[in-house]
């Protein structure tokens, strides 16, 4: 038997055992690699004489046509077996029922931001926005908030350096400083966000949401205010009228600063908003203080203005009668079902907020 009857002999005893990729293509190294047999008689054909040469190199095309042949078959052979199984094991019975379909919900959080937007942006007010990481400047100083001020204490804000330079928001009031300092009056603005305190229990939580406004321009009053929260509140409750009081406060932002509270009454067990002889606390307020006008260059006796501040995690709660503020980061399915809005339903002044 010659060499190259023994090449194709032990090839193809070899083939025939080959189940995998990985097996054929370690054949394939062994008979066409660069020490492989083929190779070999390839390199080997200087050698020969002229005569024997061209008659050994015929030989060898041939045979080296026939392996690469057979593996290319053998290749083919192993695709398609994979295939097969492959549709064996993942095989689906279209008889089967389908799998139960859950729509998403809005949260009711995502869903007050969305409302409380709708209704300012009806009396021109835009959204702005700002970092969650805010510096000391914006957060206290340029705000009018004195150094020995209650809020600047570790047991209330948390901050990220040994310094005191850099810390989590405390309110979103910075985003009014960055407004102001950027642009030129006058401003009208929203600014809802996340917001951080150490605080915690059935009613507060470390981080919470809150939205603050800003209405800056010339010979701006609290006559003004009323009205902006009068149509605010009403709007928000969707009720026709609300009994609303203003009662002195104090804010190192605002002067005269307010609370307001707004009338309601218990009825069938709920909070009916609106009329009643119970007041209850909603959001706090006041003229902008000069000095924070100050801080960031505006002329406090051309331009004057009011803002506020409301708790848009509270404002949920008595809206659509949610008793713990903690459930509302505890990513229960249930509840979220329950309490969740339709995402396709935006709520707009025209087709009611809360439909």
């Amino acid at each position: 038997m010659s060499d190259l009857d023994k090449i194709s002999s032990v090839f193809n005893a070899k083939i025939d055992t080959v189940k995998t990729k990985e097996e054929l293509q370690n054949i394939k190294t062994e008979f066409f690699g660069k020490n492989g047999q083929v190779t070999l008689q390839f390199k080997n054909l200087g050698s020969l004489d002229q005569d024997k040469r061209k008659e050994f190199a015929s030989s060898l095309n041939k045979i080296k046509d026939y392996l690469s042949d057979q593996l290319e078959q053998k290749n083919l052979e192993i695709e398609t077996n994979e295939i097969n199984e492959k549709l064996k094991n993942e095989k689906v019975d279209v008889t089967l029922p389908i799998r139960p379909y859950r729509d998403g919900k809005i949260h009711p959080v995502s869903q007050v931001i969305d409302e409380i937007s709708s209704i300012f942006s009806e009396i021109g007010f835009s959204v702005a926005e700002g970092p969650d990481v805010e510096n000391e400047y914006n957060n206290f100083t340029a705000l009018n908030t004195a150094e020995d001020h209650p809020a600047r204490d570790m047991h209330d804000t948390f901050y990220l350096d040994k310094n005191k330079k850099l810390l989590l928001r405390t309110h979103t009031s910075p985003v009014q400083i960055r407004t102001m300092l950027n642009s030129k009056p006058p401003f009208k603005i929203i600014a809802p966000g996340r917001t951080y305190r150490c605080d915690s229990d059935q009613t507060h939580a470390p981080m919470f949401h809150q939205l603050e406004g800003l209405h800056i321009d010339k010979n701006i009053n609290m006559g003004h205010l009323k009205g902006c929260l009068d149509y605010f509140i009403k709007e928000f409750f969707e009720v026709t009228s609300v009994k609303m009081r203003f009662r002195p406060s104090h804010f190192p932002f605002t002067e005269p600063s307010a609370e307001v509270d707004i009338g309601y009454k218990i009825e069938n067990g709920k909070i009916v908003i609106g009329e009643g002889d119970k007041w209850l606390e909603i959001l706090g307020c006041g003229m902008v203080h000069p000095n924070v006008l100050k801080n960031v260059k505006i002329d406090p006796k051309k331009f004057q203005g009011f803002a506020f501040g409301i708790g848009i995690d509270r404002l949920a709660m008595l809206k659509y009668g949610i008793n713990d503020l903690r459930s509302f980061f505890e990513t229960d399915y249930r509840w979220l079902n329950h309490f969740g809005f339709d995402p396709l339903d935006v709520p707009t002044n025209y087709r009611g907020l809360s439909k």
